[in-house]
């Protein structure tokens, strides 16, 4: 057991329509003066993240949250302390925000870096930054064998149109065929070659041959797989530039997921589905459980659609993960 202070603290991750988030500099007379952070605080005894982050803002910003979503619940060991984060996107408000303790507040594109010029910025915030760039929509591919591989560019090229900005290639029933490898590096490269017309990044499922990651943007580990990385003491096959998924279960994943510090996680399946008709589904209350679990973010797979998006916000997804429905179907 530590015996550095533990401390629960909500934050918000503010958001205006334009996607830029709200930083703001700590006063004076607190530790790490002049460093900028995202705004919130501590939560007091009897008071729900919500409630805290509601709060604080008013105290801080002047600003009245009105749509509240969990997020990411983050710990960060500082020198001195334990921090519990959690985290929340707030995407609607009342009022502008203000700083009413003496700090400075400024306006961040995700889409650029964060310049530097306005002071030092806090560890604890830069995963947030990261976190912010992934997508929404997760789309998985479903091709089958070598004949349908125009048809899956096909509706890709239309789900790339509709704003899909991240896809995993994965086809283990086609991977299980005799002599499928050619054809299948094949598709591969073809549907990493689309992504990157229209700046979306593929990912390759870990069923595949690893060495082929080269030819992606990074790889999602099926929960077996990064059991036995975690097994082996051994790191996930990527890149530094590249991204890492992982599919989870069972909180034992979200372990593997800490250990092999993935992106993000995928849990499921939330709703009935066909392709598990005998696996009995999460359910939203369980996947919120799993979700708050997690230390980063996590898409909801099973049963989802554009229309179960809000939703999944609700019980603390960063979006959706799906093969069908996201070809199909966008915000």
């Amino acid at each position: 057991m530590s015996d550095k202070p533990y401390i629960r603290v909500a934050v918000g991750v503010i958001l205006r329509p334009d996607g830029a988030v709200l930083l703001g500099s700590r006063p004076a007379d607190k530790p790490w003066p002049h460093w900028w952070e995202l705004p919130g605080g501590k939560i007091e005894a009897g008071e729900s993240v919500e409630q805290a982050l509601i709060r604080e803002l008013k105290e801080e910003i002047a600003i009245e949250a009105t749509t509240v979503l969990p997020w990411v619940r983050y710990i960060h060991h500082y020198p001195r302390s334990t921090v519990e984060l959690n985290f929340c996107k707030v995407t609607d408000w009342q009022g502008d925000p203000t700083p009413l303790e003496s700090q400075k507040l400024a306006w961040c594109p995700q889409q650029q870096p964060i310049d530097v010029a306005i002071g030092p910025i806090l560890p604890a915030t830069f995963p947030v930054l990261n976190w912010l760039a992934l997508p929404s929509r997760y789309l998985i591919s479903s091709i089958g064998d070598a004949n349908g591989v125009e048809i899956w560019l096909q509706k890709l090229q239309q789900a790339l149109i509709n704003g899909v900005r991240l896809v995993q290639f994965r086809e283990p029933s086609w991977a299980m065929q005799h002599n499928a490898e050619s054809d299948l590096h094949n598709a591969l490269q073809k549907t990493t070659e689309l992504c990157h017309q229209y700046g979306a990044k593929c990912l390759i499922n870990s069923v595949h041959p690893w060495d082929w990651v080269g030819d992606t943007d990074g790889m999602h580990l099926r929960s077996q797989d990064a059991a036995q990385l975690v097994k082996q003491h051994q790191p996930a096959p990527i890149a530094e530039h590249q991204l890492l998924g992982l599919s989870a279960h069972h909180a034992q994943d979200l372990a593997h997921a800490a250990t092999l510090a993935s992106d993000f996680v995928v849990i499921g399946h939330v709703l009935d589905t066909p392709s598990h008709p005998d696996e009995p589904a999460l359910g939203w209350s369980g996947f919120a459980k799993l979700a708050a679990q997690a230390g980063r973010p996590v898409y909801a797979i099973g049963g989802q659609s554009a229309h179960t998006l809000h939703t999944a916000y609700r019980y603390g997804a960063h979006g959706i993960a799906g093969i069908r429905q996201l070809v199909e179907n966008h915000e």
